[in-house]
């Protein structure tokens, strides 16, 4: 059976200490979706170490990891990350797997998205200029390169074609950029990716759960970006929903078992887009300073406020959550009062219901006061230490949204995750 991991706000929740929390559990950790846009923070032997393209898990040397289908590949990011994670002695030749059918990232992709977005002015989505959108687009449009595409001897014409094709368009953007220096790393991690163990993704995965594996799937980026069903056109470029996890790897629905969603106890955003309960004041800049709120892909300040259960139950919901981890509690420590999103105003009248159209609509939060508990959590080991007035608002959420918190966050060491009793 699969359990999943996905975030439940606007990404940067936490994932990856999360996962690799519970990656000791599995045989197997597959990311679902999602390019080198992602940023899963792990501390690991006391260095920080972020990942963009290798699943969280492959710090637990039991487990393989697999990059599926779903995914949008960027060669030289993986290069450079192999690199990095095998200096902690972790073996990637034999516990890291490509799905063949993962799209690739060329250097026009990227030089597009930088195109695109310079073209936009002021209605700048906020994209991290990785190259994703555009790889997703190829792939919708059935133009892209695949990860197996590397093996076939055509794989240079096919590369040729398709950058003409994007010139193009950067033609039609004025984009005169030289991308040489682009394209000379692509080919050199392009030569390093055909030696590492690209598989039938498909397969591969489904055999280890016929065989009785536990598989463990990693989303990338929240719920709140979905295409489909997050806070649009302002967001990612594929589905970081639980359903993504049945496209994204090649497993049929019933083999999903748990969904664990994970939330801050507070709320962030990066880029453009509405967010509800956004501080643009004194308090939102505190949060920032505390938690350190800055991206760990493109080192932008996060935009913070206080946490919207509106969202959050509208996430659970389209996710089947099944349980959920609550990241970051002690950076609300210092904090006198806390505010939580109940209810969304929408043109006079209240609501709990995501609107369809959150930008034109604008939503004011509706909150609800708590007191803080002003006393240092990250030290305590056990939740039943925790500050009755930490565990007012943790059971509030959970009863909100009718769903068990399993584990807090209380720093971000490896260690500092408690069980909820």
């Amino acid at each position: 059976m699969v359990d999943v991991i996905l975030g439940l706000q606007w990404g940067d929740e936490g994932k990856g200490k999360i996962v690799d929390f519970f990656a000791r559990h599995y045989d197997l950790i597959a990311r679902f979706q999602g390019g080198p846009n992602a940023g899963h923070t792990l501390y690991i032997d006391g260095q920080k170490v972020v990942l963009h393209q290798i699943p969280s898990g492959v710090f637990h040397n039991k487990a393989v990891n697999l990059i599926g289908n779903g995914v949008v590949l960027d060669a030289v990011t993986l290069k450079k990350e192999y690199d990095i994670v095998s200096s902690f002695g972790v073996d990637l030749r034999k516990n890291l797997f490509i799905s063949e059918r993962t799209h690739l990232i060329l250097p026009t992709h990227r030089a597009l998205d930088r195109a695109a977005e310079l073209s936009k002015g002021n209605q700048k989505i906020g994209s991290t200029l990785k190259g994703i959108a555009p790889t997703y687009m190829d792939k919708t449009g059935r133009n892209g390169i695949r990860v197996g595409d590397l093996l076939d001897k055509n794989f240079t014409t096919a590369y040729i074609k398709l950058r003409l094709k994007h010139q193009k368009l950067l033609d039609n953007f004025g984009f005169t950029e030289d991308i040489g220096a682009w394209e000379e790393e692509f080919f050199e991690a392009a030569e390093f990716l055909r030696r590492m163990n690209i598989v039938n993704g498909e397969y591969f995965i489904n055999e280890h759960i016929s065989s009785g594996k536990k598989v463990l799937a990693e989303g990338a980026q929240g719920s709140m970006l979905d295409i489909d069903f997050g806070t649009f056109p302002y967001v990612t470029s594929s589905n970081t929903i639980s359903a993504g996890v049945c496209s994204g790897l090649g497993v049929a629905p019933q083999k999903i078992r748990s969904v664990i969603g994970v939330t801050k106890a507070y709320c962030t955003r990066v880029g453009g887009g509405p967010f509800p309960t956004e501080l643009d004041n004194a308090t939102g800049e505190e949060l920032r300073r505390v938690g350190n709120e800055y991206g760990a892909t493109t080192g932008r300040p996060r935009r913070c406020g206080w946490i919207d259960l509106v969202a959050l139950r509208f996430a659970c919901m389209i996710n089947g959550v099944t349980g959920i981890v609550m990241t970051k509690v002690d950076v609300l420590d210092g904090f006198g009062e806390l505010e939580v999103c109940t209810k969304y105003r929408v043109n006079g009248k209240d609501t709990t219901d995501v609107p369809y159209q959150m930008e034109r609509l604008k939503p004011e939060p509706v909150y609800k006061k708590f007191p803080g508990w002003n006393q240092p959590t990250s030290e305590m080991k056990d939740y039943s230490d925790l500050p009755e007035k930490m565990k007012s608002y943790i059971g509030f959420i959970s009863d909100y949204l009718g769903i068990g918190i399993s584990h807090i966050s209380n720093g971000p060491g490896r260690e500092q995750i408690l069980g909820v009793n």
